[in-house]
Formats: structure tokens, sequence, C-alpha cells
């Protein structure tokens, strides 16, 4: 169905660094004289800084005696949920596995001026790791990560997900998604917890971030990556749910990110959308001190306004109904510090969240499924201006990886809910997937909804014309 709005098994995770091992004087990914940065320093300049925002690293663990983390730590927004203890220190061993969620922590709150690696985006921000990914990774453990201290946390900064592998569909399970749901509506006094999540690693595999279940969710903030020199890297994938981008590695001539290693060391080689989400997390810090009654969707509104395309290259920049620039590789553009601190000083809270569910079953013999709307008019659920738009579906088709999904919203927008996946060859379909677009955001949601599936193989495919058993329209 189409949704536009605003106990599981040990799952098969990966971080989302990639596996690359005279630190810069400029760190690129903060500020630098060419302007192709995030803008930090325009942040800190107005005086934000993070202080007084708690953020959490969902990995590995944290070495929370790290001489640039040490002054920020915070005991309060950790725990090592592997073990069962306070703890979240990483386990050490000879290969140093277990780096990840210190690098991630680095970029966040790394302290300033004390001429050790570099410096966090927030790096008066307090910082927090779970010890999560160092064992088996079930739905009570990640129910358990994404629920710690909620009332005290207000940002959770996760790098894993699914296998990027070109043909995994998976997401979250039953307790998982519930704790999604408690940490928007309750979380923060209310407000809401802030979930920051990497969009994946799979570009390589032709894999599609909307088969992610925590990146495709409209609970998620989902970042992506540019290189140095604003190209889009070869790991990187593409779909509709992202909604920003922050800056990685690239290609071996380009500068991966500096911040803090295990063993009390720095790094200048932390790599993957591994390292934008943490960025991000920094950047929404500084807007939260800029304004700390910001909800969750609220956050997201800011990112929409004030993130843009910069020098970042792709030939997917599409103009949607409102006149944004928006692309399925890099959302709405590169995350500007100064921006959306500006913009959060004043900013009015937006009104609760609307859902207007529309059910329909589809032929199944069509590949081209249109439904008019009118946005629950005359209704609670009136919704004048869209959000997240979503597309829920279940079908069953011989080979899901030829499939290209397709939404066109009723002022032209068109988003890619999935674009087709050559190593997938599943028989399986969809099985009540939610397919999520944020390319319509502010849009009016009345008039004409078009759903289009293509089979790339065309002539050459064996098997049957996708079934489309039902299709559910719902937005906020």
């Amino acid at each position: 169905y189409f949704l536009f709005h605003s106990l599981k098994t040990i799952m098969n995770l990966v971080v989302r660094a990639l596996n690359a091992d005279s630190l810069t004087a400029v760190i690129y990914q903060t500020y630098n004289t060419n302007h192709r940065d995030l803008n930090a320093k325009g942040a800190w300049e107005l005086g934000y800084t993070g202080k007084g925002v708690v953020v959490s690293i969902l990995d590995d663990g944290i070495e929370k005696n790290h001489p640039d983390l040490i002054s920020n730590y915070d005991p309060d927004a950790s725990y090592d949920v592997n073990d069962g203890d306070p703890d979240p220190q990483p386990r050490y061993t000879q290969l140093n596995d277990n780096r990840h969620g210190t690098r991630c922590a680095g970029e966040v709150a790394a302290m300033a001026n004390n001429g050790i690696c570099g410096v966090g985006v927030a790096y008066n921000a307090k910082i927090g790791g779970v010890r999560m990914l160092d064992g088996e990774v079930t739905d009570v453990v990640e129910a358990q990560s994404l629920s710690l201290n909620p009332q005290h946390i207000h940002i959770y900064s996760a790098s894993w997900g699914p296998e990027d592998d070109g043909k995994t569909v998976d997401g979250p399970a039953k307790l998982a998604k519930e704790a999604f749901l408690r940490g928007v509506t309750e979380g923060r006094g209310g407000l809401g917890s802030i979930f920051v999540w990497a969009s994946g690693n799979g570009g390589r595999e032709k894999d599609s971030c909307n088969c992610d279940g925590y990146t495709n969710s409209i609970y998620t903030l989902s970042i992506s990556s540019s290189t140095q020199n604003g190209n889009v890297p070869w790991y990187s994938e593409a779909c509709s749910s992202t909604l920003a981008t922050t800056y990685s590695s690239g290609n071996l001539n380009e500068k991966q990110i500096v911040t803090t290693d295990l063993r009390q060391k720095c790094t200048d080689t932390h790599t993957g959308t591994s390292a934008s989400a943490p960025l991000a997390a920094g950047i929404i810090a500084l807007a939260l001190e800029a304004n700390k009654n910001l909800t969750w969707r609220d956050m997201q509104h800011l990112v929409v306004r004030t993130s843009h395309p910069a020098h970042l290259l792709t030939n997917d920049w599409n103009t949607n109904g409102v006149g944004r620039k928006v692309s399925h590789s890099y959302g709405y553009g590169l995350l500007d510090a100064s921006a959306i601190v500006t913009l959060a000083e004043n900013w009015t809270n937006a009104g609760p969240q609307k859902k207007c569910v529309l059910s329909m079953v589809a032929e199944p013999s069509h590949l081209l499924i249109t439904k008019t709307v009118d946005g629950c008019v005359g209704t609670a659920n009136h919704v004048s201006s869209l959000e997240h738009a979503q597309a829920q579906l279940t079908l069953s088709y011989n080979r899901r990886g030829n499939l290209g999904i397709y939404l066109t919203s009723p002022q032209g927008t068109r988003s890619t809910l999935l674009a087709p996946r050559p190593h997938d060859y599943s028989s399986e379909g969809f099985n009540d997937w939610a397919f999520m677009t944020t390319h319509s955001w502010d849009e009016d949601p009345r008039g004409e909804w078009t759903l289009e599936m293509v089979n790339v193989a065309g002539a050459s495919d064996y098997g049957k014309t996708p079934l489309v058993y039902y299709l559910n329209i719902c937005y906020c």
C-alpha cells in the first residue's frame, strides 16, 4: 500500500565503514578554505558548540578514556548491551576490530584546542556509546540499544544495518520497531528521540537503501556520503528515503575522515557512510542547542530546508513540486551547520503528525496503478502538506531484482522507490514492505498519484507479471 506521511532472530548486521587501513591540519568535513565543507565554523562563530546536548553512538563500544573524548564522555548515555553491564569499553583485539564506535564518537564530540586528533562538530556535546554490535545482534539487543535512557539522550547515531549485498531485504523486527515508535513519541519529554542513520555501502553491488528498513524508516534521518570533490562515492547507495549528505571517503587521492581511534590514537582513514552519519549527528546537536524545543519532525523539516546541492555532482538532481532540488544520491544535499542553527533559533514547531491512509487492491496484471486522493479532507487526518510518502506493498514476482518501482506525485515528482538490483534473484517478492520517499516534502498530496512497476528484463524475462496483492495509500 501507499503511505504518504509524515521476536527477531540473530541478524547479520554490518557496520558501514570500509576496509581501509600525518593527520591533516585542515579537517575538510568541518571547515575548509575553499568552502567545500559543512560550515561548522559558521555555527561555532554563532556560539553553538553542542553544549547541553547528549549523543549516543550505537556500535561496538566507545573508548571512554580516550584523551580526546574523556572530558565529554557521559556514562548515562552509555551501556554494554552485549555483556549486560554499564561499561561500553570496546573489546580489544590484535586487529583492532572494535574501533568503529570510537571513530564515530570522535566525529561528534572530540574536544577542541587540545592538540589531539581533530575536533568534533559538536565539541562541547556529551558523548556516550552503546556496545551492542560485538556479539549476537537480536531484536532484543537492538530494542534495548534504541531505547536506552531516552529522557537523557537526545540523539542516537547508528552506522550499521543489513548486509549491503544488493539482494537482502531486511529491517527492524517487532521490538526494535516498537523502540523507534516509543522513541519518537515519548523520548525527550515527548519531543521525540532523534535517530540518525548511515544510508549504506552497497553501491558497488547496486544495492538500494530502500531495501534497508532502518534507513527507509520515517523515524530515522538517513544520511548519504559525498567525496571531498563532490562526487558520489563508489560505495554509496541511491534511494528516495535519503534526507541529506555529509562528507566521507572517496577515491585513493581524496581525503578521508579524521577522528579518534582505539588505544588512545588518532586516524585519518575513517570511511564510508559510517563516517557520514556521525557528522550529521553533530550538526543536529548544534541545532538542538539553538532550540531545545525542536521535535523529531521539526529536525527533519530543518534538514530539508537548509541542505543544499552545493558542488555535489550527479545526474539525478531534480526539482520537486515546491521548487527544491532533490537527488536519490544526496537527498536534499549537503548539510549546512550555520544555516540549520540559524533557522532553528526561531523555528515554529510543526503541528501534530497526521496520517491519511487509503487502501486499494490492485489488478494483478497492471504495472501502472493510479489513485486520486483528497488528503483526507474533511477529517481529523486531513493532510495539506506532505512530509514522508510511503508505498506499502505486498507483491510476488519470480525475480525480485528485475523490478523497478516508481511513485509520481500529483505535482509530477517522480521517486525511485526501488531501482533494479541485479544480484537479487529472490522469488519472495515483498511482504508488507513500506517503500518511503522524502522527495515530495511540502507538496500538496491532493490529486493523482501513480505507482509504476517496470520489469527491466523485458521480453527476456522468464515467469509472470508482478502480482500486487494490496496497496495502501497513506501520507502526512
